[in-house]
């Protein structure tokens, strides 16, 4: 499937990089944080010293929730023609991209250089995959992230059960699963987010916090959309590009 990759101007050839995965939401692809203005502030950013060189790579994955949900890859309409897509996404994630871009470019190929996050259905696609596969990864941020409280009937198509939503669901990982003390998270919603997901960041956040895990929680204005994002990237970068 489709990505989109930044690598920063004037890099040093020699040096591994260090690489952010970001997961766009249900409505978005892997264009979307670019059309946002994340290459030109990522570049205004490591010029000016103030984050560490990086490479970002924005996959494809979908109206997928970043997880396995079928054996078979396909398009499911709910009652409001509304399209799911369905298919073995945690692995495309985990077993092929990651590999793939170790292999294709000059990475630090540790979890202490991999860092995993995106906005919406991303965000929480970027917390689950972070919690299952904490080998992988250092630091996780979930932006606005899609953390719905109880079993919704229109994510239903995704989810065979609710032990199988239960697997998937960050709350539940956090609450559940050993959570490695260096691991770095950063959470945040606007104050106006039309789907409250400041409220499983909140409990996200108090969760983590008394495991001892580094853990940051904001609470910034906006709405649940672009402009959001558009506002905060900077503020994401630091977290991803700082030691």
């Amino acid at each position: 499937m489709a990505m989109t990759i930044f690598l920063p101007e004037n890099i040093d050839i020699q040096q591994p990089l260090p690489v952010l995965y970001f997961l766009h939401g249900r409505s978005g692809d892997e264009d979307i944080l670019f059309e946002a203005g994340i290459s030109e502030k990522a570049d205004q950013l490591i010029s000016s010293g103030e984050i560490k060189p990086m490479m970002i790579v924005c996959p494809r994955i979908e109206n997928s929730r970043g997880l396995n949900s079928s054996k078979e890859c396909s398009e499911i309409l709910n009652s409001e023609n509304r399209i799911y897509n369905v298919g073995m996404y945690e692995d495309y994630l985990i077993k092929e991209l990651v590999p793939f871009i170790d292999q294709s470019y000059h990475t630090i190929q540790d979890r202490k250089g991999r860092y995993i996050g995106g906005a919406s259905a991303g965000g929480y696609a970027a917390l689950h995959n972070a919690f299952r596969h904490q080998e992988l990864f250092c630091k996780v941020g979930g932006h606005m992230p899609a953390i719905e409280l109880t079993l919704e009937e229109e994510d239903k198509p995704h989810f065979k059960s609710k032990e199988d939503w239960e697997k998937y669901d960050p709350v539940h990982i956090a609450g559940s699963e050993d959570i490695r003390s260096d691991f770095q998270v950063y959470l945040d919603a606007g104050d106006k987010d039309e789907g409250r997901f400041y409220e499983g960041c909140s409990i996200l956040n108090k969760i983590l916090k008394e495991k001892g895990i580094s853990v940051q929680n904001h609470l910034f204005k906006g709405h649940h959309n672009v402009e959001y994002l558009k506002t905060n990237i900077k503020a994401y970068l630091k977290f991803y590009g700082r030691e």
